[in-house]
């Protein structure tokens, strides 16, 4: 994980001690080197069990679900006793300052102007769940280094052939309301969002055959196939949410809508205040399973839809620190030249787009099943190409986004390590070509993009920049005409859900395996795909069967290999489709006053755990 510029150096092969070096890149074979048909990707019983597990099997299983990368090697070769101890735990080589404990922080929710929902059921946006990571628990979490660790969870063993996990829940736990914790609570929660009327998530859990009750304190998963990202995605309380463990004595007695603003949880802050649009306000759990934790008394979130707003307030310091959506990107630079502002950046799990309504003129597709070839033979999908093929993403970082960003022609991002494909760059249909975006648009009827009309392009207030370099280069480049149709974010989403809209500048983030990009967006029933639609809609903004089945496919090949070829082969198709014009894939910035201290620990890329901050 990049860590603060101001404090420590990237790694780079100049500043790598040679013998860590070699060390680390050893381990990083061996952890790869593997039998993909080996249920427990050749690791014993043992080494898979919790409550700790050691060095070799975190990077075993972290290769096994293709999210190993040199660097997260390197961060435990780092560690001043070597890596893991004789426990299996990693330290880093840098502790946090010691700070007060107690006292309170303000955090400013950037680029919206409310926050919804806090149902994990139905939570559809980064900044929802950054804000329940710190108030519901879950079985699983995730470090920085998206290495699973127990959360709720005492210790866990997989049987012999990886379809069994049974886990041992913490004894002792509570709710915020004094109700104490049970097996029963997972078996709930996973009934609900194993039902796709009731959890947009119910796919993240379709490997799952059945969840059993062992006792009040076990329970056992059995899995259709073996699951190297079970741990860190399925189980992980903030990104996968459909096992963010929920209250049912709490939504029986305050209903789904109180629960979606006050929802109860086990985790370590409780939400006491939710005023939509003004604040949400948390406050400690003093019975949270971890006495060391949380650090602060009480956190007000205040949401900030508009950037030089929010600017101002952490400038001022009346915010201390920066979550939701985040800061523009124009205002980083402004940020990391202020010594009263800490900016630690990060790879971004995520990815952004351009969306093409499909079901309007002039970029109208009624069926993605048809070959690239057939596709091309419609003006509405020349259309859509040529829009993809005058962005020039290169121009686009460099000019809106400050240079901040790598470019991106798919769903499947660098975060992933394993899965991102190197080479789409260069072979996408996308691929950046003026000449050959003018002659589709020529061929579509639209010459220099004379008679097409006027279009617009839906935003958000923190968006506006960015929407303004996109009109501008769209209509240097083919002479398309865009105006902008700016929106707060929660009615963008809405409009997203409902398809209404004709274009719309939108991106994704916490994905940290495949599933999160490929089943989350681009199936035929993906939750983000037009979920709200009209009836006689045959799809949102993308359907193709044979992308349905590849990804379907994916899920369950344990042969590492085979499921990146899955992975890009399906990635590929929705580019060369243009089920999105991708824009570009995000660096996540954290950013804080230096009158706080925000533990490295906690900086896990997309959430903003705040329970270790303390104040300075």
């Amino acid at each position: 994980m990049a860590t603060d510029p101001k404090q420590q150096k990237s790694h780079s092969s100049n500043d790598i001690p040679e013998e860590m070096l070699k060390r680390a890149q050893q381990e990083y074979q061996e952890a790869y080197d593997f039998d993909s048909q080996d249920p427990l990707f050749g690791l014993t019983k043992k080494e898979l069990s919790g409550p700790k597990m050691g060095r070799r099997a975190v990077l075993r299983l972290m290769a096994a679900a293709g999210m190993l990368s040199l660097t997260n090697v390197l961060v435990g070769c780092a560690a001043p006793t070597g890596g893991a101890d004789a426990e299996g735990s990693t330290e880093t080589a840098e502790q946090p300052a010691a700070g007060a404990t107690g006292g309170e922080i303000v955090a400013g929710w950037g680029g919206t102007a409310e926050i919804t929902t806090l149902d994990p059921a139905q939570i559809g946006q980064v900044l929802q769940f950054q804000v329940t990571s710190n108030v519901l628990g879950g079985l699983m979490h995730i470090t920085p280094e998206l290495i699973a660790e127990g959360d709720l969870a005492e210790s866990w063993e997989p049987s012999e052939d990886g379809l069994e996990w049974t886990f041992t829940l913490k004894e002792g736990v509570t709710w915020h309301d004094g109700t104490p914790f049970t097996a029963d609570d997972v078996l709930y929660t996973f009934n609900r969002s194993k039902d796709p009327e009731q959890s947009v998530h119910s796919s993240v859990l379709a490997n799952v055959i059945d969840l059993e009750k062992i006792d009040d304190l076990t329970v056992k998963f059995i899995m259709d196939k073996p699951q190297a990202s079970f741990l860190v995605k399925t189980l992980e309380r903030s990104s996968g949410r459909a096992m963010t463990i929920v209250s049912q004595k709490a939504i029986e007695e305050m209903g789904l809508e109180q629960y979606a603003l006050t929802p109860v949880g086990t985790g370590p802050f409780k939400v006491t205040s939710h005023e939509l649009g003004q604040s949400l306000v948390l406050e400690k759990n003093e019975t949270y399973y971890d006495p060391e934790r949380p650090k602060l008394d009480k956190i007000t979130i205040i949401p900030i839809p508009e950037p030089e707003p929010l600017a101002a307030a952490i400038e001022a310091g009346d915010i201390h620190l920066i979550g939701g959506n985040g800061a523009p990107a124009e205002l980083i630079d402004r940020f990391e030249s202020n010594p009263d502002i800490v900016v630690s950046t990060v790879d971004g799990p995520g990815f952004q787009y351009l969306s093409m309504n499909p079901h309007i003129d002039p970029f109208k597709v009624e069926d993605y099943s048809l070959s690239v070839d057939e596709l091309m033979e419609q003006n509405g999908f020349k259309v859509r190409l040529a829009i993809a093929k005058a962005f020039d993403r290169e121009d686009f970082i460099k000019r809106a986004l400050f240079g901040r960003g790598a470019v991106g022609y798919g769903s499947v991002n660098p975060a992933m390590k394993f899965f991102f494909d190197t080479e789409i760059n260069s072979v996408s249909n996308q691929t950046f070509d003026l000449d050959a975006a003018k002659q589709l648009l020529a061929d579509a009827g639209f010459p220099e993009g004379e008679g097409l009309p006027t279009l617009k392009l839906l935003t958000t207030p923190g968006g506006k920049r960015e929407g303004e370099i996109i009109a501008d280069m769209l209509k240097k480049n083919i002479g398309l005409n865009i105006e902008l149709d700016i929106n707060d974010f929660t009615v963008l989403i809405e409009r997203s859900r409902a398809m209404d809209y004709e274009l719309m500048r939108l991106g994704s983030g916490g994905d940290y395996d495949p599933d999160d990009a490929l089943v989350d967006f681009m199936m035929s029933d993906s939750k983000f795909n037009g979920p709200a639609r009209p009836g006689d809609m045959p799809f949102g903004y993308f359907a193709d069967p044979e992308v349905d089945e590849l990804v379907q496919a994916q899920r369950v090949e344990s042969d590492l290999e085979k499921r990146k070829e899955l992975v890009q082969q399906a990635n590929k198709i929705t580019s060369d489709k243009v089920a999105f014009c991708f824009t570009h894939h995000p660096v996540f910035n954290f950013i804080f006053r230096t009158d706080i201290n925000f533990p490295e620990e906690s900086r896990i890329p997309g959430l903003v755990d705040m329970d270790r901050i303390t104040l300075a």
